[in-house]
C-alpha cells in the first residue's frame, strides 16, 4: 500500500506520540509525593555553594558541630563557621551589624529584639533544665531546694542570658533563694564551672549535662518545675547568601537535621 505525503506525516504524528508516552510514564517514576500530597523529584536539589557564618546559643557547640558534618557534606562547596555565645551577645552583634547569614538563640525573647533584621524564624528544638553537680554528686543534691544551702556553691547564668532568666523563672516559682558566688554569660561557662570544680552545682540544659556526661552528674529537675526552652532560627536579612542561608535554616526543621538534634538530647519542636 502507497502513502501520500499528508497520510506519511499524518502516521509519523501517531508513531512519534506512541514513543512519548511510555519515555512520560519512566518521567513520572521519578517523582513522589510527599507526606502533605505535593510532588517532588526523587533527587534534592543541594543548597547553593556559599561560606555561612551562623550565630548560634553557646547551648548548641557540640550538636551544630556534629550538624556542620552532616551539612557539608551533603552540600559540597559550602561551609560552615560558628561564633558561639549567650544569645544576648549574638543579638547585639546583629544590632551592631557584624556580617554574618544565620541567627540561632535559645530563646524566642531574643529572636524577637532582631526581628526587622531576620527573616521569619522557625522553632528547631526545645530543652530543659538540670542541675549539674560534680561527679558522683559529692553534696548529695536531690532537688532545686538544696540549691538554697548557703554552705553550697552555686553558679547561674546572668540574668540576662536564656538559661539565667529560665533558672530564675523557675527558682522564683518555688520560692526558693539562691546566692551564686558567680553568674556567668553563657551557659557553658556554667557547666564549665561545674566541671573544674570551680562550682557544687548550677542550673544548666539537659543537653548541656549530656555533653559532660563523664565529667558531670544531672538531677533532674520535675516538669511541673521546669522551664522550656525554645530555639528559633533565622536567616538575616543582610545576609550576602540569603538563599543558601535559607536553605540551612530550613535543613535543620529537615528529617536529618532534626534527627541530629533529637539523638543529642534536645526536644522536637
Amino acid at each position: 500500500m502507497s502513502f501520500t505525503p499528508a497520510r506519511r506525516r499524518t502516521a509519523a504524528t501517531v508513531l512519534t506520540a506512541a514513543l512519548l508516552v511510555p519515555l512520560a510514564a519512566c518521567a513520572s517514576d521519578d517523582t513522589t509525593k510527599d507526606a502533605g500530597g505535593s510532588t517532588a523529584t526523587g533527587s534534592t536539589s543541594a543548597a547553593p555553594p556559599a561560606n555561612l557564618t551562623v550565630l548560634a546559643a553557646a547551648s548548641l557547640t557540640d550538636v551544630f558541630k556534629t550538624a556542620a558534618t552532616a551539612y557539608e557534606k551533603a552540600n559540597p562547596g559550602t561551609k560552615l563557621t560558628f561564633s558561639f555565645a549567650g544569645s544576648q551577645e549574638l543579638v547585639a552583634q546583629v544590632s551592631q551589624g557584624s556580617p554574618a547569614d544565620v541567627l540561632v538563640t535559645a530563646d524566642t525573647k531574643s529572636m524577637d529584639k532582631v526581628k526587622a533584621d531576620t527573616d521569619t524564624p522557625a522553632i528547631i528544638a526545645k530543652n530543659r533544665l538540670v542541675i549539674a553537680t560534680g561527679e558522683g554528686n559529692p553534696h548529695k543534691v536531690d532537688d532545686l531546694k538544696d540549691l538554697a544551702d548557703p554552705k553550697l556553691k552555686v553558679v547561674l547564668a546572668a540574668p540576662e542570658v536564656p538559661a539565667g532568666k529560665y533558672s530564675e523563672q523557675i527558682l522564683d516559682a518555688q520560692k526558693i533563694t539562691v546566692k551564686p558566688v558567680s553568674q556567668e554569660p553563657n551557659v557553658r561557662a556554667v557547666l564549665s564551672k561545674v566541671e573544674l570544680g570551680e562550682a557544687d552545682a548550677g542550673l544548666v540544659y539537659k543537653t548541656d549535662a549530656e555533653s559532660a556526661q563523664d565529667k558531670v552528674d544531672a538531677v533532674t529537675i520535675p516538669d511541673d518545675q521546669n522551664a522550656i526552652a525554645e530555639y528559633p532560627a533565622a536567616s538575616l536579612k543582610d545576609s550576602r547568601n540569603a538563599e543558601a542561608a535559607a536553605a540551612f535554616v530550613a535543613w535543620l526543621s529537615s528529617p536529618e537535621g532534626q534527627k541530629i538534634l533529637q539523638d543529642a538530647g534536645f526536644q522536637k519542636p
